[in-house]
């Protein structure tokens, strides 16, 4: 099973019985849920589990020292998550969902996982000088990241 089907899978166990509404459809799929604000909005304020943590940790670049500066947690800390059966907070769980939107994007612009992780670590002039990664620890930040991937996208540089 590729991680793509796994993702899937996860998204759909999480929204199996959430509601009639959702029943009544077919499962939304990892980017189908990407794309929906109110289904992130209603994982996060749930708070996401470890197991579809895991997943999104294994399609984005980066590492377990990442996660824990961008989560606010010790790697400790972090780790214990996996061992319990609670989902994050709700501040972590918007991070985690804000980084699957980052990579997602990142991943579309550049065509590799790779080559986004080059680009958020390359000092980058349209984001004043700052690498992109630097940007990703607020919301704010994360916007400017994806305007700017967006820009890419299209053709617009600085």
């Amino acid at each position: 099973m590729t991680i793509e089907e796994k993702l899937n899978k996860e998204i759909a166990v999480i929204f199996a019985g959430r509601d009639s509404k959702t029943q009544r459809r077919k499962a939304p799929t990892y980017h189908e849920f990407l794309s929906d604000k109110m289904m992130m909005i209603s994982v996060i304020r749930a708070g996401v589990p470890y197991s579809l943590f895991a997943l999104i940790k294994g399609v984005t670049p980066l590492k377990d020292s990442d996660w824990a500066m961008l989560l606010d947690v010790s790697a400790k800390s972090l780790s214990r998550y996996k061992t319990s059966l609670k989902p994050f907070k709700p501040l972590q769980s918007e991070k985690i969902i804000e980084m699957a939107e980052v990579t997602k994007a990142g991943v579309e612009t550049f065509g590799s996982v790779e080559k986004f992780r080059l680009w958020l670590d390359t000092s980058n002039f349209a984001l004043g000088s700052v690498k992109p990664f630097d940007l990703l620890r607020d919301s704010y930040g994360k916007e400017m990241v994806l305007a700017e991937l967006v820009r890419i996208d299209h053709g617009i540089f600085a």
